[in-house]
């Protein structure tokens, strides 16, 4: 079952095209990977998702974006109400320079959820989803970016966790991560689509090949291709694909 639906969706900064009609269902649950060259639309095409590149000068957009059947461009909806639906983790950790508590505690009080008991129940849950419970849970006043790099990327996670949303959106979240603090987030990502649907960006195609079940190849703002994962990487329909896929471009 689909959970988004985008129909010939377009993007401009300006007068430079960024996506060209972008057609394609998301499908619940599921983890979803977009690869494709630098520069080629993925990640302008994963805000669009949440509507992040509202926050940009001169952008328009056309065509339509469906999450749960509901067009998140039109013009009754509530930002912060699709935010939370909708959260996104960063290329980089980017957490709050704040304590531990604090960072995963701030989208609940962004909410208007103040009780401390409540607070403390939300935060330790998701401090687990994420399994680093443990790992903090003696020193939730200490500030956050003392955490590693890899528990600074969980604890990002948690953070959108808390107020707990319907899609994850993953730029790149393992890209400044060693091997083995990437294999922890993958692993963390087959727990958390049970919850959530997922689409992640990805210039690891070994990553991309792993992790998802659906990939989407981008080139030039375009969706070149778009099905399930084994089918795109074992038999591409399209030459321009298979030439991505095996080095020949790109």
């Amino acid at each position: 079952m689909s959970i988004i639906e985008v129909n010939k969706l377009n993007l401009f900064y300006g007068n430079f095209q960024a996506l060209k009609e972008i057609t394609l269902r998301i499908e619940k649950q599921k983890i979803t990977a977009l690869i494709g060259p630098s520069g080629c639309g993925k990640s302008t095409f994963l805000r669009t998702l949440n509507r992040m590149n509202d926050l940009i000068d001169d952008v328009r957009i056309s065509g339509s974006v469906k999450i749960s059947g509901n067009d998140i461009y039109g013009s009754d909806v509530d930002l912060l109400a699709l935010r939370k639906k909708v959260g996104m983790v960063f290329q980089r950790p980017n957490p709050f320079p704040l304590s531990i508590y604090d960072n995963v505690v701030y989208g609940l009080r962004v909410h208007g959820i103040l009780d401390k008991k409540i607070m403390e129940q939300k935060l330790q849950w998701s401090l687990e989803s994420v399994h680093l419970w443990d790992e903090v849970k003696d020193k939730l006043d200490q500030n956050a970016l003392t955490l590693s790099g890899e528990q600074q990327q969980r604890l990002c996670i948690a953070r959108l966790a808390v107020v707990e949303p319907e899609v994850l959106l993953m730029d790149e979240p393992c890209s400044a991560l060693d091997p083995m603090s990437t294999a922890k987030i993958e692993d963390l990502m087959y727990e958390l689509k049970k919850q959530y649907t997922i689409i992640i960006v990805t210039h690891n195609m070994q990553q991309a090949a792993r992790v998802s079940e659906y990939t989407g190849y981008f080139l030039l703002g375009e969706l070149v291709e778009f099905g399930e994962t084994n089918q795109i990487f074992t038999s591409p329909k399209d030459s321009r694909t298979e030439d991505y896929l095996t080095g020949r471009f790109g």
